[in-house]
């Protein structure tokens, strides 16, 4: 099964892999604890690659849309979700040589009941004015265990087969109409 949000450069880079253009993978990861020096939302960006990135990212991007932000070289590792008809998609990713600065907004996010979302944006080293997928893979960090040295999560689609729809609870102090 072919993935449509892949766009046909990333395809044929892919399929031909040329010497002189490299797939650059990319995560976001971002909660409402992660704050800069300033006080404003702020999201942990990494590359796997040698040396920093500056990429721009889609216009309907969660934080900075449409924006150039850096993306920190990072040793990571990550298996993509299989392109099939699976459940709830899920990843598996590890981070290598974590620095402080990370450690310490995942010790922000853990003292919330927020979830952290990842996003996964593929750029080309030729192209870095928009991701290569359209869109980006947006999933919620389910597991995550960390030491000194290294980070692994589990993230997973979100399950909106076990969402209550209308998300809206109907509650007699919210609508007093509803008591006899």
């Amino acid at each position: 099964m072919t993935d449509n949000t892949l766009s046909e450069a990333l395809k044929e880079a892919y399929a031909s892999t040329p010497s002189n253009i490299t797939i650059l993978h990319t995560l976001e990861l971002r909660h409402p604890a992660f704050k800069d020096e300033k006080g404003n939302s702020t999201a942990i960006r990494v590359v796997r690659d040698n040396v920093n990135h500056i990429c721009k990212l889609e216009d309907n991007a969660p934080l900075d849309g449409g924006k150039e932000v850096e993306f920190v070289a990072l040793a990571f590792d990550l298996e993509l979700p299989p392109v099939e008809n699976i459940p709830v998609p899920e990843i598996s990713l590890s981070l290598d040589n974590v620095s402080t600065e990370i450690m310490r907004y995942l010790d922000q996010a853990i003292e919330t009941q927020d979830m952290i979302e990842m996003t996964y944006r593929p750029y080309l080293s030729n192209d870095l004015s928009c991701p290569q997928m359209d869109p980006p893979i947006t999933l919620v960090i389910t597991e995550i265990t960390a030491d000194i040295s290294k980070i692994s999560a589990t993230a997973r689609m979100m399950d909106i087969g076990n969402k209550s729809f209308p998300a809206e609870n109907y509650t007699v102090k919210k609508y007093p109409g509803l008591s006899r």
